[in-house]
């Protein structure tokens, strides 16, 4: 009998021991599956040829690029109508400031959010616009030819890896609007870096937006965030051009309460505007309009501004410094993507534009993917690693002392950028990314979190 009780109890103890091995076992394989990004590392090269000019003049048909769209007929009556319901709605919705100020972080006007505003669909629009973006193909024919052709089709099937929690929603939806500017408040950023094409203007899958502008500052208004304009590409951009797109965003714009200006380090309050792609224009071009003795100089004018220029390759430092840049950014959310994005650099970059009185601001990201609409492109990919690819940015940023940071993006779905929140969603033909094993507002948390962490460095940096 006591040698049955022995053996007995001896059974039991293996048994338990093999199951807490198993366990161990199991709990490190799901370490290791959620440490290991799917697929390119960190630091691999990113295709340079995805950028205009870059690659012969080999552009694109990317959503960025140049091009022309004239609106319909009717696209001034209908965005007024809808400026008149948003205004309704956002006075019915009004909560009081005390209570949101409550509710919500503060905002951090050194935490710049790059925004877009050219979604739409069948409710607010007639159609679904940007959703169902074409698959765009190689540039190399022999390679295209593997890949599949066509366009999305919404609202099951859009372009994009994720799939947004509001759905495939439509821009100029009050509700939409309202909503981001919630979660960008939520995550502590203060500043929206507005997507922004010339009246008449827009990108080559979208339609004209700058009539929504008004109802965009509305809202952030309410949420005592600001909004600054990031100036795209469009045909035939120059010093002339530009220098009517400001004054006509000043004036139209400047006096709005939510509309940004920048304190300088000699006190002054000035505009700022990100000029996305800015290499495409020689330098010559733009110190016309950028240096005190350019012929179409907006410097000590009424529309005097800050003006900040894409970096990618190391040799735009020179040229921006020659142009009468303010300063540089990197938009890229991919480390390895460009010399301007790639986090090991931005220690040299800040020293550059510091030493030449320049305003350095990296940008961060949560990762990327675009297989979506360059279905070729899966090699570029930048996993999330379920936010630590974020934190890491944010830790690389933190490092150069930046006077701010930009955020690529909020909403930029197509290339997988956005911190907006997702869901899971599976139909027959796809099956999204979401942001499991966490909850769909992961990235606004993080952002807080981070935005946070700058501003408690920024105090010791400034002791």
């Amino acid at each position: 009998i006591l040698n049955y009780d022995i053996m007995a109890r001896f059974r039991r103890r293996t048994c338990i021991i093999l199951l807490l091995f198993i366990l161990f076992i199991c709990s490190i394989m799901m370490a290791l599956k959620t440490l290991r990004p799917d697929r390119a590392g960190f630091g691999d090269p990113f295709g340079l040829g995805l950028l205009p000019e870059l690659q012969q003049r080999t552009v694109l048909l990317d959503s960025k690029q140049n091009s022309l769209s004239r609106a319909h007929g009717d696209t001034v009556t209908r965005v007024s109508n809808l400026h008149s319901i948003a205004v309704n709605t956002m006075k019915a919705s009004m909560s009081p400031v005390k209570k949101l100020e409550e509710e919500l972080s503060s905002p951090n006007y050194n935490f710049h959010i790059f925004y877009y505003i050219w979604y739409g669909n069948p409710q607010f629009d007639g159609k679904y616009i940007h959703w169902n973006h074409p698959l765009l193909p190689h540039w190399d024919p022999k390679i295209a030819n593997n890949y599949p052709k066509g366009r999305h089709n919404p609202p099951e099937d859009i372009g994009a890896n994720f799939y947004p929690e509001l759905g495939s929603y439509s821009s100029k939806d009050p509700t939409v609007i309202e909503a981001h500017m919630k979660q960008m408040r939520s995550a502590s950023t203060g500043v929206i870096v507005l997507s922004w094409y010339p009246p008449g203007m827009a990108d080559e899958n979208g339609e004209p937006t700058d009539d929504l502008v008004p109802v965009v500052l509305d809202y952030a208004h309410k949420y005592n965030l600001k909004v600054t304009f990031h100036i795209e590409p469009y045909k035939d951009r120059d010093d002339r051009s530009m220098y009517h797109n400001v004054k006509y965003i000043i004036d139209k714009y400047g006096s709005h309460p939510a509309f940004y200006r920048h304190k300088t380090s000699t006190g002054r309050l000035l505009p700022m505007f990100y000029v996305y792609d800015s290499y495409v224009t020689i330098p010559e071009i733009w110190s016309n309009l950028l240096t005190v003795s350019g012929s179409q100089s907006i410097r000590n004018t009424p529309y005097d501004a800050l003006f900040i220029a894409l970096l990618v390759e190391e040799r735009h430092k020179h040229d921006i410094h020659r142009s009468g840049f303010d300063g540089m950014y990197t938009y890229f959310a991919t480390n390895g993507f460009s010399y301007g994005s790639s986090h090991h650099n931005w220690a040299s970059l800040k020293a550059f534009c510091d030493s030449n009185n320049l305003m350095f601001i990296p940008s961060v990201g949560p990762g990327y993917i675009d297989t979506s609409i360059r279905p070729w492109n899966n090699h570029n990919t930048r996993n999330r690693v379920n936010g630590k690819y974020y934190e890491t940015a944010f830790s690389a940023a933190l490092l150069v002392r930046p006077e701010i940071i930009s955020i690529t993006s909020f909403n930029e779905w197509h290339e997988g950028t956005q911190i907006e929140k997702a869901v899971p969603k599976r139909t027959g033909q796809v099956v999204y990314l979401d942001y499991k094993p966490h909850k769909p507002n992961v990235y606004l948390e993080l952002t807080q979190k981070w935005s946070e962490k700058y501003r408690k460095e920024q105090e010791q940096w400034l002791m």
